[in-house]
């Protein structure tokens, strides 16, 4: 396991005023994004580590709405340490909670919006069901980032107008491909893990064409069998 500080150290972004969209994933070795079509099964307690240190560091999670039905998204709450270390430095004790949905198939009585110690933010688009949204907006800040889908661009900068320019994009997969095909990924946090899993799970990052951007490697460490590593954009 590693130090908490010198996590916080090696992940820390150099500029917490400039906007950063940061995304996280775990993987396998041949791609897969799942094992039995959830992350769990591909991580370990270092990458969790990781996991709840980039959430420390970052002003709010970004994740689409199928991977909070999927993977049971509850409330967004750091531990009391990590609260207390975010207001050490003079941030909100808490980040927010942002979730991407264009159908707003969410349940308003869910724990992510009903327990959040913050308001959760919906970001989604002006053609998304009145019904739903009217419902939504009872617990959550409903916002549209375009007009028939959610622009990751427009996303950027809404959270960043509400002040929340360190973004976490955790998933999933069609959201994190959206993200590439706009080119507003600035770093990727990728835990390589030492499975082979095969079978029909998808990648990390899918979309209808491809989408060329590069990276570069800025930070490696070792969990045994395990690889978490940091790129940046070139």
């Amino acid at each position: 396991m590693f130090e908490r500080a010198d996590l916080l150290a090696r992940y820390a972004v150099a500029d917490r005023q400039q906007t950063h969209l940061r995304v996280n994933f775990v993987a396998s070795l041949d791609g897969a994004a799942t094992h039995d079509g959830l992350s769990g099964g591909l991580n370990n307690p270092a990458d969790q580590q990781v996991f709840h240190t980039l959430r420390m560091l970052s002003d709010v999670v970004l994740v689409g709405a199928g991977t909070v039905r999927a993977e049971g998204y509850e409330d967004l709450r750091l531990d009391d340490e990590g609260a207390a270390w975010r207001a050490e430095q003079g941030w909100a004790p808490q980040p927010v909670m942002a979730v991407i949905s264009g159908a707003l198939n969410l349940d308003p009585a869910a724990p992510i919006f009903t327990r959040a110690p913050r308001r959760t933010v919906v970001l989604t688009h002006a053609a998304a069901p009145p019904q739903r949204r009217e419902a939504l907006a009872e617990v959550a800040d409903v916002i549209d980032c375009g007009a028939t889908a959610v622009r990751a661009q427009r996303v950027k900068e809404v959270l960043t107008g509400r002040g929340l320019p360190q973004i976490l994009s955790e998933g999933g997969p069609t959201w994190f491909g959206t993200m590439v095909a706009e080119d507003v990924v600035d770093e990727l946090c990728l835990t390589l893990s030492p499975l082979l899993e095969a079978g029909p799970a998808t990648r990390i990052a899918r979309s209808a064409g491809q989408h060329t951007r590069q990276m570069r490697l800025t930070s490696v460490l070792q969990a045994r069998d395990m690889l978490l590593l940091r790129y940046l954009r070139a």
